[in-house]
């Protein structure tokens, strides 16, 4: 039930940032705006306040249409009964009423771009904020290139990768395992590790590695590589610790990553699309909203600071995705804006609109497709949940 809640917590700040986005542009250039929605329709209901008057407001029931609702209203802010993404609702958006100053479609290209792009830069924007707000509570991050580590907790030597046929995987050392000891040497620095492995590499070791709350001792004999002649124990390591800066630092910092994590999640689904088109699919890259929620509930019961990281992570996720000129998602529209643009004429609403149509079914199969291979990958995960319910 903890996972479910995150998730729905988790999307819930996602969402309404990016569509927040969209909803300040379209009313900073002039556009009307409908309808604010957390969730897909039907409506579950709404809340609408007077133009003039915040303090009178009035509850909409139900999925009547807001186009015939009293101009003396302004925007519905409504909860709908699908809580897996969100809307906004703009005059014109479709094409239609172009000559009325408040549509969308009356306006100029570039406004209409700003709207479009608003979402994904509220997403990067929410990113950014999490980031910043991490580095003040303390962040956990690779300490590789820092030589003063007397400022960090829960500093550790943690195994990210473990090679098939060396030492490591027969002492039955896993991916997540923190290396506490190795030989005499406690609380290892990388570099320290390293070399004292290389140094002992005719001996069999002791390694004593923390999984979970528990503690294996295990003994080792490093292998000795014949590239460089140095030993090992066949596994991929980085040195980890949670890291806290102060106000003006955290800043700077969570500007950087945002802006390494943009870098490498564009790389990511760069590589991604660049497999799928040469016919090798996307496999396990790509989670629907089973996965996000199990991925959630795991993350959330770490602590704050991972689910602080794992929210910025999904936003830029989501920002990247977004801004893809794919119809349907605000890439693509923006894409047709740019055709416009160029050609100096509005492209068939009729035609776009058939775009968007078939964009968005596929996409909705494709959510199907991913959540059933997310159903058969966290079945037991899964299975455990409902069981508690009898």
């Amino acid at each position: 039930m903890a996972s479910i809640i995150f998730f729905i917590l988790v999307l819930a700040v996602l969402v309404i940032s990016h569509e927040f986005g969209h909803f300040i542009a379209a009313k900073k250039t002039g556009m009307k705006v409908h309808e604010f929605g957390f969730g897909f329709p039907p409506r579950l209901f709404g809340l609408q306040f007077k133009k003039d008057n915040k303090k009178h407001w009035r509850i909409v029931k139900g999925n009547r249409d807001l186009n015939e609702t009293d101009e003396e209203y302004g925007t519905v802010y409504s909860l709908n009964w699908l809580p897996l993404g969100g809307f906004v609702k703009i005059k014109g958006e479709n094409g239609d009423e172009q000559n009325d100053p408040q549509s969308f479609a009356a306006k100029k290209p570039w406004q209409k771009s700003v709207v479009l792009a608003a979402g994904v830069v509220m997403n990067v924007v929410l990113a950014m904020v999490l980031l910043i707000s991490g580095y003040m509570i303390g962040l956990p991050q690779t300490l590789d290139n820092m030589s003063d580590v007397s400022k960090i907790a829960d500093r550790r030597v943690e195994v990210m990768q473990v090679v098939p046929g060396k030492p490591a995987e027969a002492a039955g050392i896993k991916a997540g395992d923190a290396i506490l000891q190795v030989g005499t040497l406690a609380n290892p620095r990388l570099k320290e590790l390293q070399d004292y492995i290389d140094l002992h590499k005719n001996e069999v070791l002791l390694v004593k590695v923390q999984r979970d709350k528990e503690i294996f001792d295990k003994q080792i004999k490093p292998a000795i590589y014949s590239d460089t002649g140095r030993g090992g124990l066949g596994i991929a390591i980085a040195e980890l610790g949670t890291v806290k800066y102060p106000f003006f630092i955290a800043i700077w910092e969570g500007i950087k990553a945002t802006g390494w994590y943009l870098k490498e999640i564009l790389i990511a689904f760069y590589l991604l699309i660049k497999g799928a088109f040469a016919g090798h699919g996307v496999g396990d890259a790509v989670s629907g909203p089973v996965g996000v929620a199990v991925m959630t509930g795991r993350v959330a019961r770490m602590g704050l600071v991972y689910l602080i990281q794992f929210m910025a992570m999904l936003s830029l996720n989501l920002a990247v995705f977004n801004i893809l000129p794919i119809p349907a998602l605000d890439g693509g529209r923006l894409l047709f804006v740019a055709i416009s643009k160029l050609r100096r004429k509005d492209v068939s609403q009729k035609l776009e609109g058939i775009f968007h149509t078939v964009g968005f079914a596929l996409l909705m199969l494709l959510v199907v497709v991913v959540t059933v291979r997310d159903i058969n990958t966290f079945k037991m995960v899964i299975w455990g949940f409902v069981k508690r319910f009898f």
